[in-house]
């Protein structure tokens, strides 16, 4: 066989043989974000992503327990040079993660500093030689209009005590991204005392830092007792409530539930109302209304319910523990518990 036949013959069969590799059809090649007034007035802060082809297809996720995070997901695409994570300075945005999320498959995650609920656009934009900018997906964001909230009846004039469970020498239990226990059951704690408050009850926090109540280092017993002492030597105390979060070895233990000790008709009451509010709020599993002898419930002189909001040792329902959003909602139906328990 002639060299120059074989040369043409051993290039064929390399072509054959070698893998195949593909190029994504576009690449994100710009980045900007402005403040911009639509026609009726209202102001949207945009972010616009270019990219190197046009009709790029995506699809718009938005989870409805997790309001503060939106993510758009571009088929056929390659990050290119764009910052992963690219932080932003508005009231409305936190910042904005770039992330490859499979083969040719790019997802932006824009972090909101308030729900997103339906304040959201995604479209894209052609070409604008005039403005050197290329064909773009672009994401408008408003500023939610914050309605009025309501009054809640039956709480006025209510003395309520909050227990957030844990903290100082004792973080509870942790998650496998590192949320703690305490930290969750006093930031909900906090937004249910600021709910209470607003309403015209007066509440009692057992604490309002990361501390131990009795003491630093304190034995078991004495932090148990100085927590129950909180209510019980406050005659004009009428309910104890004490917030925390589950764990289990297994992390696909999941659903919150409420407890009350098994001789307290009221507190039967109590936990069974709050625990109505939060399955329809948290949208967890309902583990139910159950008894126990936790200290804090059997040893309070007031009708008393602890509350277990989910598995932190979940990872999915640490996700949504340590979301501000979701913490807002499971305070609001603690609230709403409380309410039914004083007017029902």
């Amino acid at each position: 066989m002639p060299i120059r036949f074989f040369v043409v013959f051993l290039m064929f069969a390399l072509c054959l043989c070698a893998p195949k590799y593909t190029l994504a059809s576009h690449t994100l090649n710009y980045f900007k974000t402005s403040t911009v007034t639509e026609e009726s007035g209202d102001e949207v802060f945009r972010i616009e992503i270019g990219m190197s082809g046009k009709d790029v297809k995506y699809e718009t996720i938005v989870k409805p327990y997790l309001k503060t995070r939106l993510a758009v997901r571009l088929k056929d695409t390659e990050p290119g040079k764009l910052d992963r994570i690219i932080n932003v300075k508005n009231p409305l945005v936190n910042k904005i993660k770039v992330q490859e999320v499979g083969e040719k498959l790019t997802q932006i995650a824009v972090e909101l500093n308030e729900d997103l609920t339906d304040n959201y656009k995604v479209y894209t934009m052609e070409r604008d030689k005039r403005a050197k900018k290329p064909y773009r997906l672009v994401i408008d964001i408003k500023k939610p209009v914050k309605k009025q909230k309501a009054t809640i009846e039956g709480i006025k004039g209510r003395a309520v005590v909050l227990d957030p469970g844990h903290g100082g020498s004792d973080s509870g239990a942790i998650g496998p991204s590192g949320a703690r226990e305490c930290d969750v059951a006093l930031s909900v704690s906090l937004k249910v005392r600021d709910i209470l408050t607003s309403n015209g009850a007066s509440v009692r926090m057992t604490r309002e830092t990361d501390k131990d109540v009795y003491g630093w280092n304190a034995t078991a017993p004495q932090e148990l007792r100085a927590r129950v002492n909180v209510g019980n030597y406050a005659p004009e105390t009428d309910i104890f409530v004490s917030v925390h979060c589950n764990a289990f070895a297994s992390p696909t233990a999941h659903g919150m539930e409420t407890y009350y000790f098994a001789t307290s008709s009221k507190g039967k009451k109590l936990a069974s109302l709050i625990n109505e509010e939060l399955a329809a709020a948290g949208g967890l599993t309902n583990r139910g209304v159950k008894t126990a002898n936790f200290y804090v419930i059997k040893n309070s002189d007031k009708p008393a319910t602890l509350l277990e909001l989910a598995f932190i040792t979940n990872p999915r329902e640490e996700e949504l523990l340590t979301d501000e959003d979701y913490q807002n909602k499971l305070a609001e139906a603690i609230v709403k518990g409380i309410a039914r328990y004083f007017s029902e």
